[in-house]
């Protein structure tokens, strides 16, 4: 029996040897709860949060400095790319490698609680418009 997106990451979890796992576990908590309807799995060998059943936030693990969370719309990204930022940043946190995907950047348990806040905040914004058409 396969098992769930859940249990994937959890397994994952509990296998992981990262220097900032609680940190790592810590954010994942966050997200979920700043948007309960998310799904999860393993992708690019990290925990990826779903909604509708398309990534759109991502964990990037590699390196020892800390870790990266991903904001993007899935495999496929957008077929014509915004011409500005999906949402605006006004903590000035998400770095923007594209108009459809930045990087919020983690680092101890400090910075993380530091940034609870504008971390739910800046999940749900994206969730919102990111939202897949009907």
């Amino acid at each position: 029996m396969k098992p769930t997106g859940t249990q994937q990451v959890e397994d994952f979890l509990r296998q992981l040897n990262h220097p900032f796992k609680p940190e790592i576990e810590e954010v994942r908590r966050l997200v979920l709860q700043a948007a309960p309807s998310l799904t999860e799995h393993i992708k690019w060998n990290a925990p990826s949060f779903c909604q509708h059943h398309q990534d759109r936030i991502t964990f990037q693990l590699a390196g020892k400095k800390g870790f990266r969370l991903i904001f993007h719309c899935g495999a496929k990204g957008n077929p014509i790319p915004p011409q500005a930022p999906l949402l605006h940043d006004p903590s000035g946190w998400l770095s923007w490698p594209a108009n459809d995907r930045a990087v919020a950047t983690f680092g101890e348990m400090a910075d993380v609680r530091a940034r609870e806040a504008v971390l739910t905040a800046l999940v749900q914004q994206w969730l919102a418009v990111t939202q897949p058409a009907p």
